[in-house]
């Protein structure tokens, strides 16, 4: 039985933390490693000092495996303490998850990816601009989206292509 133990929220913070090592002109970031940013993001995010060093871990892995570079099975680790209660309601089941408290943003997204993986396969993934490292979660109809960002990314690789096709050669 596969269980989809997370909400928006969640996929939300998911698809926040993998981006949090974007490339800045060239440059790759890592804003959680960032004595000034990190603890603006902890705070955005609602997740606490305690969490960092088990999320910087999840981040690291979770973008391995979205990439394809490291298999499923080396997220076990995180999860190793981790359980979820359910829990029976007049309108169903609410499920809880017990972790210890330094370990909870781990697990949360973990969880949101692998509900991701059950309900919306193959609509994370990274950037088709092979210049930036983010990644986007495709919640188009037909599962058609290829950049981060229309805006950034999807507006470069449109102007290279048009000027791909446009240029002269002599």
């Amino acid at each position: 039985m596969e269980l989809a133990a997370a909400d928006r929220g969640d996929q939300d913070l998911l698809l926040d933390l993998l981006n949090t090592t974007p490339l800045v002109e060239g440059v790759p970031m890592d804003v959680l490693a960032d004595p000034a940013q990190a603890p603006t993001w902890l705070h955005e995010h609602g997740v606490s000092e305690v969490e960092l060093d088990a999320l910087v871990a999840a981040r690291d892995l979770l973008q391995a495996v979205v990439r394809g570079t490291a298999a499923a099975d080396t997220l076990g680790p995180l999860l190793r303490k981790a359980a979820l209660r359910a829990t029976a309601t007049t309108a169903g089941l609410s499920w809880d998850l017990d972790v210890e408290d330094a370990e909870r943003g781990a697990v949360r997204v973990v969880l949101a990816w692998d509900a991701l993986r059950i309900n919306s396969p193959g609509r994370l993934r990274t950037c088709a601009n092979h210049e930036c490292r983010r990644f986007l979660i495709d919640r188009s109809k037909p599962n058609t989206a290829r950049w981060c960002s229309m805006a950034t990314c999807g507006n470069r690789m449109k102007a290279r292509r048009h000027y791909e096709r446009t240029k002269t050669t002599p």
